[in-house]
């Protein structure tokens, strides 16, 4: 899966608040991710996304936490044990350090990055296994743009845009760094929707990802998200096309919203 459950929930840019009136401590959304195997749709993980403050000896910021673990019965097949998570600033959701610690299928990933944005700089430290079992470290100094963030911290960023000002087809950028690599995100607004979720029938933003240059994420229209159009701007579905097949993503629960 590598990024894929989460790159779905990236970025728009439309209108931009300058501080949080969306995301506090304790908010706590469970989702259930399918994919799509042998022509059937099948529930393969959990997907959860967690807020926490957490106290430093110069200040408190707010930890966000984003897992996907496979069902017990999936592990023998595929076993996922992810973890991404981004410690920001609570008033303005800017990111100050960023981890991500993946485990899928025997593949092993691990990935920090220390923002300096004074000098728009990241200190950047890549941990793989070698054939041996060990691990070897790689570590990168990477200039970044003045808008550049994380894949989590952007996750909780969207929800804090006044998107409700956005029209049909009004489309926009937004910066990533991934895998020590800037990448752009094209995100365009559709049109409001009623669904049905398990936290009820409710009124959302659908929205359209894409990535510039890249051919991950396949087809116009083909990755789809839906938030809900009130203040907390919740993701309660996503659908995904992938060079490996497609996918989704519900929403199970969510409690701890701010709003």
């Amino acid at each position: 899966m590598r990024y894929y459950i989460f790159l779905f929930i990236t970025a728009i840019t439309f209108n931009c608040f300058s501080q949080n009136k969306t995301i506090t401590a304790g908010e706590k959304l469970i989702f259930t991710a399918s994919y799509n195997m042998s022509g059937l749709l099948t529930n393969i993980a959990q997907v959860k996304m967690e807020t926490s403050e957490v106290k430093t000896s110069k200040s408190t910021l707010l930890r966000l936490k984003c897992t996907a673990t496979t069902y017990k019965k999936w592990d023998n097949f595929f076993k996922i044990r992810d973890i991404y998570e981004s410690y920001v600033n609570p008033k303005t959701l800017t990111p100050y350090l960023y981890k991500r610690d993946i485990s899928e299928g025997g593949y092993y990933k691990f990935m920090q990055y220390k923002y300096n944005h004074k000098s728009k700089l990241v200190k950047s430290i890549k941990r793989k296994k070698n054939k041996e079992g060990g691990t070897w470290d790689e570590n990168k100094s990477l200039k970044i743009g003045a808008t550049t963030k994380d894949l989590v911290s952007t996750l909780y960023h969207i929800r804090n845009l006044d998107i409700h000002k956005a029209s049909p087809g009004d489309q926009q950028n937004f910066t990533v760094l991934f895998d020590n690599t800037e990448t752009v995100i094209s995100i365009k607004y559709i049109k409001r929707e009623t669904i049905s979720t398990k936290i009820g029938k409710k009124e959302c933003y659908k929205l359209a990802i894409s990535m510039n240059g890249n051919n991950i994420l396949r087809g116009e229209n083909n990755n789809l998200l839906w938030l809900t159009a009130d203040a907390n701007k919740v993701p309660v579905y996503a659908k995904f096309k992938i060079p490996v097949g497609n996918g989704e993503l519900k929403i199970q629960s969510a409690t701890g919203l701010k709003n």
